[in-house]
């Protein structure tokens, strides 16, 4: 049985309102499968204003670069996202606190001075497996082992070491709260435009596109239509016009406010700042240590070449 026949079968029946409603779904649905098998001719699909699919196109690109940016910024949802998946560490390592290390050596190193001792610090509650945490943990562990034998106070390696555990300790702590920064001032707004204002803009596109299939099956019952019912299936036809025209109007000004909001540029913003203060603190930290390491290394150096010299 043709399309045109089957479609225009239902405009002889006299159905209820819900068995219109169903016959006009079931028409759209005609439409829609003989415009994918191409059945029918571009004429005959009725055209959508330039402003419209001009807006649509914007939107689409609006969400694309909404759900690749978050594809990837996603990982600061998770705190181990540069934890290095191939280290193990041990229940004691984890449990090993950067500050607590550099307060043990600043103890001993200040043992029989007059310059006061830090007070002990206890091991924090949580543990966190990221890779400035590790790193900390590790250079602790490290300068420890090398302090804790016989003339190890004045193990140079060791002294570097807890310098630079001192650093990381400064730079992990600065991780966790640039995360959090980007988790309440980016995720969360980029993913709320996403799951709101932009998702409201693309249901208002599928009324647009269901209308449109309505007007469009409407039309083709009308050509298909004998003269008894031919008054009927006009009227049909100026109803499914209007509600395109309306759904259509909905659509754009919806369209229009997506776009038209700041919020995904100001959130960007945070997510920069973030970064920015993050790498700022890294660089300070480092900057210091460096310069700290640098006068170990001279002075191993120098006490390397006059132990050669005798």
């Amino acid at each position: 049985m043709e399309w045109s026949k089957l479609s225009s079968g239902f405009s002889g029946i006299n159905f209820s309102d819900s068995a219109n409603k169903f016959a006009k779904g079931f028409n759209s649905s005609v439409q829609l499968t003989r415009e994918r098998l191409g059945q029918i001719s571009p004429e005959e699909i009725t055209e959508l204003p330039q402003e419209y699919k001009d807006l649509e196109a914007r939107v689409d690109a609006l969400r694309n670069a909404h759900l690749s940016v978050l594809k990837i910024a996603k990982v600061y949802d998770t705190e181990t996202y540069d934890y290095p998946t191939q280290i193990q560490e041990s229940i004691s390592e984890l449990s090993t606190s950067i500050g607590a290390g550099i307060t043990n050596f600043a103890a001993t190193n200040l043992k029989g001075t007059s310059l006061p001792t830090p007070n002990p610090v206890a091991p924090p509650a949580t543990q966190h497996k990221t890779l400035p945490h590790a790193l900390g943990r590790a250079a602790t562990t490290a300068a420890a082992s090398l302090q804790d034998v016989p003339g190890g106070t004045e193990d140079k390696l060791g002294r570097s070491l807890s310098v630079y555990a001192g650093a990381f300790d400064k730079v992990a702590s600065a991780r966790l709260e640039q995360d959090d920064v980007i988790r309440a001032g980016f995720l969360q707004p980029w993913q709320q435009t996403l799951n709101t204002s932009i998702a409201v803009a693309m249901k208002a596109r599928q009324a647009v596109k269901a209308s449109r299939l309505d007007l469009d099956a409407a039309k083709q019952t009308l050509k298909n239509t004998g003269p008894a019912k031919q008054e009927h299936s006009r009227l049909e036809v100026e109803n499914a016009e209007d509600d395109l025209v309306q759904k259509t109007e909905v659509a754009i000004n919806l369209m229009k406010t997506v776009l038209d909001n700041p919020e995904p540029i100001r959130a960007l913003n945070e997510l920069v700042k973030a970064q920015l203060l993050f790498h700022s603190i890294t660089a300070e930290a480092l900057s210091s240590a460096q310069g700290e390491i640098e006068e170990l290394s001279v002075a191993a150096e120098g006490a390397y070449r006059k132990s050669r010299d005798h």
